[in-house]
């Protein structure tokens, strides 16, 4: 085994197992010991990840595909119309808490990858929502566990009669055992009873207790999930959405637009009211002088009483 390849084993030996099979070797990841950059530097190697890409292959060992390798897409759509605007509600309403950070990252029915077993098997796509933080801002085509050094933070799953005993089952538990994915939380957009979110607590997820209005909180991003009774792009329903921790909706574009046209209408009306305002003084102003003049003042004596210049009277 050659020096460079002793480094580059060194720098990957916290996430990879080596399999060896019929005398080839693959990188086979496991999650939760996610290289971070942080661990990377604690390796004190300078080898860049060309060099260790090279390294690797010149040792028979196939490197982990990047998210440019990896599907992103398997042409399914969203279960209803309905769950396609509740993901969008979910996603749209967050970005501001992603503008007011310099990192995080949020999306939705995007493919996310943990492992190489599961790329292999073509088993598990990726939740309805995420959210991320800890990480740079910008688009991804899929979310590659390894290659961001981390799983999401929160998973939000959109129930339906052909997914709740999966999403409440066996995709709980990858969330929990093979992600780690620190929170997670279902949604039913048909049937607001069905809502429910755990934390992970030693390993293990706990069910998060609602507070007396019934919301849940996320402390993963410092905020709460409530349901709201309303319309959304003209369906009226019970939506899961995203509030701040008093309980304020964060307010999605259509609220923003409405809640800006008001401003902008109060505004005018109160640059109106100012303008009638300084009508009616000078009006009544003008009424002083003519007053003034018909009591037999002259011009520089109305001045010298109202102040006024005299040009102005």
């Amino acid at each position: 085994m050659s020096l460079r390849f002793s480094l580059a084993f060194h720098q990957f030996k916290l996430l990879a197992k080596i399999c060896y099979a019929g005398g080839s070797a693959e990188v086979s990841f496991i999650h939760p010991i996610i290289m971070t950059p942080t661990a990377l530097e604690s390796t004190a190697l300078t080898d860049d990840s060309s060099a260790l890409r090279a390294a690797f292959l010149e040792a028979g060992i196939t490197m982990p595909p990047t998210q440019y390798d990896l599907p992103c897409s398997d042409g399914n759509k969203m279960e209803t119309y309905r769950h396609k605007l509740q993901m969008d509600l979910l996603i749209e309403t967050l970005q501001p808490w992603v503008r007011a950070r310099s990192d995080g990252f949020v999306s939705g029915d995007m493919f996310v990858y943990y492992s190489l077993e599961q790329v292999k098997n073509k088993d598990f796509k990726g939740p309805d929502f995420f959210a991320v933080h800890g990480v740079p801002k910008g688009e991804r085509l899929s979310w590659v566990c390894w290659e961001e050094g981390k799983s999401p933070d929160v998973v939000i799953e959109l129930l339906s009669p052909s997914t709740a005993r999966y999403d409440k089952t066996e995709k709980k538990d990858i969330y929990q055992n093979a992600m780690k994915v620190g929170e997670y939380y279902w949604y039913n957009p048909f049937d607001s009873n069905e809502f429910k979110g755990f934390q992970i607590q030693n390993g293990r997820y706990q069910e998060i207790q609602p507070d007396a209005q019934g919301n849940l909180p996320s402390h993963e991003l410092g905020l709460q999930l409530v349901r709201w009774e309303g319309e959304y792009y003209d369906v009226a329903a019970t939506w899961l959405r995203w509030a701040y921790p008093d309980g304020t909706l964060i307010p999605n574009r259509e609220e923003l637009c409405i809640a800006a046209e008001a401003n902008a209408t109060q505004a005018q009306a109160n640059a109106d009211a100012a303008e009638a305002n300084t009508a009616q003084a000078q009006a009544q102003v003008r009424q002083i002088i003519n007053n003034l003049k018909a009591s037999g003042m002259d011009a520089a004596q109305i001045a010298i009483v109202t102040g006024l210049p005299i040009d102005q009277i």
